[in-house]
């Protein structure tokens, strides 16, 4: 693990690595030797973990997304959900992170936290290729459905970074980390374990068993 003390930046189609103001938030790099699959992602989902940095169509990096089950759930007429799906890229970037939806611009906190995020005005979904290379299958699965759903929620004309709303409350938030916690539990995957998928490095610990709450997990097990 190593500080988020360089962040990407997407340029006429290519990455280079800019350096960033001081980080008060510590991001870690996925590395390799730490995958656990204790829990399994639908079958038919097969992302290529072998994928080179750059940008790629979503359903390329991400085989069978769009058949799983939850695909199916995601709101909107189906055959509009899918157009999106197919016109939405995968922006693979070296170093610390996990993924998100690459903004037009960086929002103000991202910026005032040391972070300048990839941006475009495409939708995109930002994949850090240690997360994806050396996260558990499952931690990519769900992250995905989360992130999905952001597309969405952005194409809807909602704000995904609400001014002076704190991260736990943000509708948005809630309702993708809601999503992918009921796929979890579809799947068999226990709380305890969804509790530790959910930690974030960017909230403290009040605000975190406030979103704990929020997404319907109790914040430790019942006595």
């Amino acid at each position: 693990m190593r500080p988020a003390d360089w962040v990407s930046r997407e340029a006429g189609g290519n990455h280079r690595m800019a350096p960033a103001r001081k980080v008060r938030v510590s991001v870690p790099e996925v590395r390799p030797g730490g995958r656990t699959e204790r829990y399994l992602p639908p079958p038919i989902f097969d992302p290529d973990r072998s994928r080179v940095p750059g940008r790629h169509p979503l359903l390329d990096v991400f085989h069978g997304f769009e058949r799983t089950a939850p695909f199916a759930t995601y709101p909107g007429d189906p055959g509009d959900v899918l157009r999106v799906a197919q016109g939405t890229s995968a922006i693979l970037t070296e170093g610390p992170g996990w993924m998100y939806v690459a903004p037009r611009r960086t929002p103000p906190e991202v910026r005032a936290a040391g972070f300048r995020m990839v941006e475009t005005r495409d939708d995109a979904i930002v994949v850090a290729r240690g997360h994806l290379r050396n996260s558990p299958a499952i931690y990519v699965y769900l992250d995905l459905l989360h992130e999905f759903l952001h597309i969405l929620q952005r194409r809807q004309g909602r704000e995904l970074w609400p001014a002076r709303l704190p991260y736990a409350d943000r509708p948005t938030e809630v309702e993708a980390y809601s999503f992918s916690v009921v796929e979890a539990r579809r799947l068999g995957v226990p709380d305890a374990y969804l509790r530790k998928y959910l930690e974030i490095p960017w909230i403290g610990k009040r605000e975190f068993r406030h979103l704990l709450e929020n997404v319907g997990l109790a914040a430790s097990r019942p006595r």
